[in-house]
């Protein structure tokens, strides 16, 4: 009877033995899948998953990847085909014809001034001209007399400096003459006009009418603003980090924001050496045809090709966006996977440039998104 009680009680002691054994083997598996779980960079796929999914890996590769580089800017044009026209001498506007848009040749007259100072200036050359031939003539004279001693030397002096005097004078007055427009060479008593022709400097558009009818103009009064619209070209903003990659000759295919399927060939004619308080330069690109639709002022986007170079690269499928970051899968033994913060660069072919620091390791390239989907749904 002893020895039964005896083997029952130890039978009760192996089983609660043997469950406090299991007990502990739960709680310290619990244990590891708790840690495992709040690591919410790291997954772990069974060979089964890892198959459903079709994972694959693969290391970061060097390939020729030519980029391009996208810059916007104005449309512009060089200093010499955007004239102000004014008048030197100031004036009344008499009358003018002349609206913005108004297409205009070299030459052709686009308003008549008149004021009292242009008949004066004409009458001053007038008594200046006689002047200089009655000097000239006095100054002849007193020559042949110096010659024979019947003048003495003080007067032929005299003659020859009132000479030179007036001469200079008279040229100084056929150059003002000539500021406003009227020819000394056919001036006469019988052609002095109270009123003076502007005319177009260059062949072009006016851009800008400043003045009206009956305004008086001052010297520093602009009364028109012309551009020759045929010689534009376009003025790109680059920032500093990029300026290195450009050079002059470089093409740029550029088009506008209203019309993006229409693309304008461009290169390179000026690469500015200076930086703005944004720490922008200006890049200026000639256009290879010239087109009327385009005009001075008009935004447009640029897209420049950049020389080929070896980058590290990335199957895109590799790499996954989640929170406005990117991210790829790096295989830490033979099962678990940490989601690792990628640098993303230019996309090519199906390939992406990704930054340093991934050498060397197996990156997943297929089924990275289902890793990142496993992933949050674990952590959550």
């Amino acid at each position: 009877m002893k020895l039964k009680i005896a083997i029952h009680y130890s039978a009760v002691i192996l089983a609660v033995s043997l469950f406090n054994a299991c007990s502990n083997s739960n709680a310290e598996q619990q244990s590891v899948e708790k840690a495992a779980n709040t690591d919410e960079t790291l997954v772990q796929l069974t060979d089964a998953q890892a198959k459903n999914i079709g994972l694959h890996t693969g290391v970061v590769s060097l390939k020729n990847i030519s980029s391009s580089l996208k810059l916007s800017g104005q449309i512009d044009v060089p200093p010499q085909n955007l004239v102000s026209v004014s008048i030197p001498l100031g004036g009344y506007l008499k009358s003018t014809q002349m609206l913005p848009g108004t297409q205009v040749r070299k030459g052709q007259l686009l308003a008549i001034m008149e004021d009292p100072q242009y008949i004066q200036l004409q009458q001053d050359y007038l008594n200046a001209k006689n002047k200089l031939a009655y000097a000239g003539r006095e100054y002849e004279r007193q020559k042949e007399l110096n010659s024979s001693k019947a003048s003495s030397d003080k007067v032929l002096q005299q003659s020859e400096s009132e000479f030179r005097s007036l001469n200079i004078e008279l040229k100084a007055l056929a150059a003002k003459l000539g500021l406003i427009g009227i020819n000394p060479q056919r001036l006469t008593e019988n052609s002095i006009s109270r009123s003076i022709g502007i005319h177009s400097p260059i062949n072009g558009y006016i851009s800008r009418v400043n003045v009206n009818i009956g305004k008086y103009v001052t010297p520093s009064d602009v009364i028109f603003e012309l551009v020759n619209p045929t010689d534009i070209h376009l003025n790109l903003m680059v920032y500093e980090k990029d300026l290195s990659k450009l050079a002059i000759g470089q093409k740029a295919i550029v088009y506008s924001n209203a019309r993006p399927d229409q693309r304008y060939d461009t290169k390179i004619i000026l690469l500015s050496h200076s930086l703005n308080e944004n720490r922008i330069a200006e890049v200026h690109c000639q256009f290879e045809k010239y087109d009327k639709r385009l005009v001075p002022g008009m935004y447009m986007n640029a897209e420049i090709q950049l020389d080929n170079n070896q980058e590290k690269v990335l199957p895109d499928d590799a790499i996954v966006g989640f929170e406005n970051k990117d991210y790829v899968f790096v295989q830490e033994g033979n099962s678990s996977f940490r989601m690792t913060p990628v640098k993303k660069g230019q996309s090519e072919n199906g390939l992406t440039v990704v930054g340093d620091g991934l050498e060397g390791k197996r990156i997943v390239t297929t089924g990275a998104y289902s890793l990142l989907m496993k992933l949050k749904n674990t952590a959550e």
